[in-house]
């Protein structure tokens, strides 16, 4: 083993959590060192080739707003983009754009290799040293030791990966890529708590083999959204997707061969994520549904290769062939690569703080797939966020800690620390109580100032965020002591948008809390209006039509926050309690919450438990000041 140097953070690991995690560190300052099996998987998508979905979308927008990569990059490399959930409230809207896969991966490889700060190495790191409670260095299979003051493992589903398609299983990570088999035995050796996992990937088909008449074109959207809050018009001309569904005839042969799945045969004993679930699993949940939906997706521009949403199977390759030849549209299709259920090792998320560090190593953190999680979204928002607290470690600064109010990913956070998950997590809409104040459009609004305190923001970014946040106030005190007269020509305008007539002069502010009403279609009626940017009305048009609700919500948060701001003292001891429950002192020992808030919401712990905590803590408040 040489010393082959030393550097301020380590991250291990390079998909989606890795590349946030370390650009922010390398961004903020700090030397950074990012180690990856092979620099060709460099923010590799081994299953979908996409980006964003419901409350996804809300995730890589709050990346982005914090100064992350993952929204600039999907901006420079989609081939089709979907505003999802527009029937409903705009808490739901969310972005999902179709990424050009290889395009994607090179992209960040080169935002990687130019970044300063930031230095690239192919290795597998087979153990981490750690001296007095604190991180030392990474030891690598190479034979080189680096020795550093913080380490972010972004390991995501490498760590002793093992594929099952039917009976035939091996050791391997995902998209053919080698496993990481060495680090687990690390992690277990620093008491660390690990659990197995397992998810899943479609086939890939060839595009010459498909018979695209026999499904539905799924365009992409006219007026292209861009991800990130930096990209200016990024509209293209678009590749289109497709819907087909299964036929009874694949239900049926996957009942027939249910008994050669390694899921159903035991040979599986990961837990594998409830919301993306396998082909088997929807055929047997969902006995009485006749089809499932089956989205034809391209993989880039510059390839033939399909990924088949909807398809995920661990079914023998031969059964996957007769299963994929009963779609619709598929019935001579080649299969290029086959299905497969992918295990592998992850941590126990209630071992960490609300930074991502360790609670019992200093300076060990953990992002992505490595803690519970599913999704390149997910992955990304927890990187960026430990990527910040590893560099803030580093130079002797508090953690940025998000909490529920503040975004999805103060969400996800709390929601893995807290509460833990016994299956993969993925992010949803109603996980988030105010999720009428998280929404995707406003989430420069909501973090931008704290990406910019911390330091990771651009001054070109902050500015930007600044005129926006400007203009969107202005307009709406405009609109409010903008006076409409009941004149003919104005109630004929409104008449012919289905909305009701004035008898008094009305504010253009009012007049938006109708619903048949907008931004757009009362322009016959403002004679002063200025000449603003889409993303800005809509943000007006939210802010004056949900007022009522938001105001609402604001209240909650602020009862919210009285409990997040009541801390507790690392030292306690929650045997020492009086009249806490048994069960309530087990739960809070282990998940040790840093407020009442956290400890709140940790499952077991009740409203009476809290109360007699609360009383405690003033009682030992109390002393402190005798």
């Amino acid at each position: 083993m040489y010393n082959a140097g030393k550097y301020d953070v380590v991250v291990i690991g390079a998909g989606h959590a890795g590349c946030e995690a370390a650009l922010a560190s390398a961004r903020l300052g700090c030397k950074t060192l990012i180690v990856t099996l092979n620099l060709d998987s460099i923010a590799l998508m081994p299953c979908n080739p996409a980006i964003g979905g419901t409350a996804k979308g809300h995730l890589v927008r709050e990346v982005d707003a914090l100064g992350g990569q993952m929204g600039i990059n999907i901006d420079r490399t989609y081939i089709q983009s979907r505003m999802l959930n527009t029937s409903k409230g705009p808490a739901v809207h969310s972005l999902r754009a179709q990424a050009d896969k290889k395009k994607y991966q090179f992209t960040m490889k080169k935002t990687l290799e130019e970044q300063e700060n930031l230095y690239i190495k192919q290795d597998e790191v087979i153990g981490i040293e750690v001296e007095d409670g604190k991180v030392k260095g990474i030891k690598t299979k190479n034979g080189a030791f680096f020795e550093c003051s913080a380490i972010v493992v972004t390991t995501g589903t490498y760590l002793k990966g093992r594929i099952f398609i039917g009976e035939v299983n091996y050791s391997g990570g995902p998209n053919g890529l080698f496993p990481a088999n060495e680090l687990s035995q690390s992690l277990l050796d620093l008491g660390i708590t690990l659990r197995r996992f397992k998810t899943g990937t479609p086939a890939r088909i060839h595009k010459r083999s498909v018979d695209f008449s026999k499904m539905i074109i799924q365009p992409g959207d006219e007026n292209v959204v861009p991800f990130s809050f930096m990209s200016g018009d990024i509209s293209r001309e678009q590749v289109p997707c497709y819907l087909t569904y299964t036929s009874e005839k694949t239900h049926e042969i996957i009942r027939e061969n249910m008994h050669r799945s390694p899921l159903f045969t035991g040979d599986i004993e990961g837990v594998g994520p409830r919301y993306c679930p396998s082909i088997e699993d929807k055929v047997t949940k969902f006995p009485d549904k006749e089809r499932h939906q089956i989205f034809i997706e391209p993989e880039g521009e510059d390839t033939d290769e399909l990924y088949v949403q909807g398809m995920s199977s661990s079914l023998p390759e031969d059964v996957q062939i007769q299963v994929y030849r009963s779609i619709p549209g598929l019935e001579n299709c080649e299969v290029l690569r086959t299905a497969y259920a992918i295990e592998y090792d992850c941590i126990d998320p209630t071992q960490l703080k609300l930074s991502l560090e360790l609670k019992n190593i200093e300076g060990l953190f953990f992002a992505g797939q490595v803690n519970g999680t599913s999704g390149y979204e997910e992955a990304a928002a927890q990187g960026i966020i430990a990527g910040i607290n590893a560099a803030q470690k580093v130079k002797g600064r508090e953690p940025l800690i998000l909490d529920r109010s503040d975004a999805y990913i103060g969400v996800l956070i709390d929601d893995l620390v807290t509460k833990g998950t016994n299956e993969p997590y993925r992010m949803m809409t109603s996980r988030a109580e105010y999720r009428l104040l998280l929404r995707q459009d406003n989430a420069d609004l909501r973090l931008t100032q704290k990406g910019y305190e911390v330091g990771l923001v651009t001054e070109e970014r902050y500015q930007k965020y600044l005129n926006r946040k400007e203009n969107i106030e202005k307009e709406i005190e405009r609109l409010k002591k903008y006076v409409v007269s009941p004149s003919d020509e104005n109630n004929e305008v409104l008449r012919n948008i289905g909305s009701s007539e004035i008898k008094s002069g009305v504010t253009l502010y009012e007049l938006l809390k109708r619903p048949e009403v907008t931004y757009e279609n009362i322009k016959d009626l403002d004679k002063e209006r200025p000449n603003l940017s889409k993303d800005v009305t809509e943000e007006v048009e939210i802010e004056i039509k949900y007022e009522g609700y938001i105001k609402k919500q604001i209240e909650q948060v602020e009862q919210f926050k009285k409990l997040e701001q009541k801390k507790i003292p690392p030292y306690i001891n929650y045997e020492d309690v009086p009249s806490l429950r048994i069960e309530a002192k087990q739960k809070l020992s282990k998940i040790r919450p840093e407020n009442i808030g956290q400890a709140s919401r940790i499952s077991g712990v009740s409203p009476a438990d809290i109360s007699v905590l609360l009383v405690y803590l003033e009682q030992i408040r109390r002393k402190g000041e005798k």
